[in-house]
């Protein structure tokens, strides 16, 4: 079983707070992407109308095809794997950190009975 120090419980503890506003800054912006695409692809619709697609079904298909569009799509796969990459780092974190509590809880245990 891992020694109790081999973890730094401190420097788990001040990974989480360093980067906690980091952490809300990529979900703000993942969020965010998600939401413009749909503004994205209305405005892109709307143009496409604009220049003589009177069908919905064409002005979707142009909005999609945009380079724009296609753009947009890439950044917000850039901002979900961001995000993706905070959640997974703290969720790291915070298993070390009840790794840490249960080998204290064990050592207290094993104290006691000695």
């Amino acid at each position: 079983m891992s020694d109790i120090s081999d973890i730094n419980i401190f420097k788990c503890l001040d990974f989480i707070r360093d980067n906690a506003l980091e952490y809300a800054q990529a979900r703000a912006n993942r969020v965010y992407m998600e939401e413009f695409r749909k503004s994205k692809k209305a405005l892109l619709m709307k143009e496409a109308e604009r220049a003589g697609h009177n069908a919905v079904s064409a002005q979707e298909r142009e909005a999609y095809a945009d380079k724009g569009y296609m753009d947009h799509l890439e950044a917000l796969c850039d901002a979900v794997k961001r995000e993706e990459e905070f959640r997974w780092m703290m969720i790291a974190v915070q298993a070390k950190i009840e790794v840490w509590r249960t080998i204290s809880a064990n050592q207290r245990v094993e104290a006691k009975n000695v």
